[in-house]
């Protein structure tokens, strides 16, 4: 009565996939494996966002044409 058999969790298993169906497993899997990604993104601190480089050239954009040479200018 001790440990658990290879038999018993294929029963388990059997009875999961009976009452929950393969669709909901495997989307509930992949939601998982999205979560654990952003998690790990999050630890790490990947910043890389598109908006983000591109809020820089959106303010450039919203220049007159003398503030943009100006700009340039001192790019140079």
């Amino acid at each position: 009565m001790g440990s658990f058999s290879i038999w018993h969790w294929l029963i388990v298993l059997v009875i999961v996939v009976l009452v929950f169906g393969t669709k909901r497993l495997t989307g509930g899997a992949r939601d998982l494996g999205k979560a654990v990604d952003e998690f790990k993104k999050g630890v790490r601190g990947d910043d890389d966002k598109p908006s983000a480089r591109l809020g820089d050239k959106a303010d450039d954009s919203a220049k007159t044409g003398s503030e943009q040479r100006d700009h340039d200018d001192v790019a140079r």
